[in-house]
């Protein structure tokens, strides 16, 4: 009867074009032993980062290197642009949302200048975890190539 109030399982796409891969492959022990969560990376070919879902922008640090979402049925979203990238302290990353903001799968949230952290000598991999991943049973859909914004990369199951 109140069938509002019940949980329900969401999808997540890639939130970059690009190449994906394992997060075991990620060169940063935080994020390849899953200690954040579960969840995927991607080598991205874009300046694009876009929502990998429907949600609330609940976390843009100063440094403008990564954002949280949450999502519909309460799983959190960390997007994190590059690997020891806070060093940056947020050149190099233009932020379109800010926290609070609703937004639909495929929206720009960052826009990254790829050359400038690049020539920094930065790694662009960018790793998407479900930091509150216990609370879910998480489906992940690998794919070689994945669009931003439009292929299926892991499924939030309740």
């Amino acid at each position: 009867m109140f069938d509002f109030f019940k949980k329900k399982d969401f999808e997540l796409v890639s939130p970059v074009s690009g190449t994906m891969i394992d997060l075991t492959e990620v060169p940063d022990n935080v994020f390849a032993s899953g200690m954040m969560g579960e969840g995927v990376a991607f080598e991205p070919e874009t300046a694009q980062i876009v929502a990998p879902a429907d949600g609330t922008i609940a976390m843009i640090p100063e440094t403008l290197h990564a954002f949280g979402l949450t999502i519909g049925n309460g799983a959190e979203i960390l997007v994190h642009v590059g690997i020891d990238t806070v060093s940056l302290a947020g050149k190099g990353y233009r932020v379109l949302k800010k926290v609070g903001d609703k937004v639909k799968t495929g929206d720009v949230i960052i826009e990254i200048d790829f050359k400038f952290i690049q020539e920094k000598g930065y790694s662009l991999i960018t790793p998407m975890i479900i930091t509150n991943s216990s609370e879910y049973q998480i489906e992940l859909h690998l794919n070689e190539r994945v669009t931003g914004g439009k292929t299926l990369v892991a499924k939030v199951l309740v």
